[in-house]
């Protein structure tokens, strides 16, 4: 059965990070812990009950995407057993399948989106300027519409409860340098492309996703935290895709549906997840991983 972790204790390690889902630890030989939670957010609110297994899955999407994409794009993953820098006594079955060690990287400070469909906050910017993150786009086109070529727009990395920021390209490489602007967005794309057409051949089409990217102490580019997962990407069912609406998705769409019926103001704390809705979430989640990677977790 899956695990359930809403939060990760493992003491005698630092913890130099707690965000939305990831808890992340200092190891020795400049090398970090990233544990995947079960903490779901919706709206940039951390909810108050968890997702069983969604840690997991996430995990387990992850590191087969990095496998995958490794040809085009060096990752942050290293291969080193759990058991080898856990502390003492901690229950490796309960992290086994959501930690993975790393290289402890300098993080690219902005987040890298490529968009291969008009929705979200793309489809919003799209009807307000007819352009997206600097970028023009033809006229008339629809919601959930394929864009002629997918497009790289960078956003602001927020801080927990705050919301990302779309920028343009030439606000990133005012940021961080021409240079290693042109290696994120290059990168975003080519990985972008690849999975795309691998995913397409297996019914699913990714609208859009976002990446992290660090750099290593020679100035190497890696990809790193998550990668395509329910979390970070708008999976669509290709036999449910149409133009002109907003299609369902393999990911926290029930509980952003749910929320909306809610009196509530979209600020912390949010309210209790039903557990319905938490049972529908996670069998999203799970079909999306059984769809892509051909992994089941029971």
């Amino acid at each position: 059965m899956p695990t359930t972790l809403p939060q990760s204790n493992l003491p005698g390690l630092e913890l130099i990070h707690r965000g939305k889902v990831r808890d992340v630890y200092a190891v020795p030989g400049d090398r970090l812990l990233m544990v995947a939670t079960d903490r779901l957010s919706a709206f940039d609110v951390v909810m108050p009950n968890p997702i069983p297994g969604k840690g997991e899955m996430l995990t387990q999407i992850s590191n087969f995407w990095f496998g995958k994409t490794a040809h085009l794009v060096p990752n942050h993953l290293l291969d080193v057993p759990l058991a080898e820098v856990l502390p003492p006594g901690t229950d490796l079955k309960l992290y086994e399948k959501r930690a993975v060690v790393t290289r402890r990287l300098q993080p690219v400070p902005v987040e890298a989106i490529a968009r291969g469909y008009l929705i979200g906050s793309g489809w919003k910017d799209y009807q307000a300027t007819g352009a997206l993150c600097g970028i023009a786009l033809p006229a008339g086109l629809k919601q959930a519409q394929q864009l002629p070529e997918p497009i790289f727009t960078p956003s602001t990395k927020a801080a927990v409860g705050d919301h990302d920021q779309n920028v343009s390209f030439d606000t990133m490489v005012d940021k961080v340098g021409r240079e290693l602007a042109e290696k994120v967005r290059d990168a975003t794309l080519a990985i972008y492309r690849w999975a795309a057409a691998y995913a397409a051949e297996r019914g699913i089409i990714i609208a859009d996703t976002k990446f992290e990217f660090g750099t290593d102490a020679s100035g190497k580019l890696y990809v790193m935290d998550e990668m395509l997962t329910p979390d970070s990407s708008r999976f669509w069912p290709a036999d449910q895709y149409q133009v002109g609406i907003s299609p369902p998705s393999y990911d926290k769409q029930f509980v952003r549906d749910w929320l909306e019926t809610q009196h509530w103001n979209k600020t912390a704390p949010g309210p209790v997840i039903p557990d319905e809705v938490i049972a529908r979430t996670a069998a999203k989640y799970a079909e999306a991983l059984q769809r892509l990677a051909g992994i089941r977790l029971d």
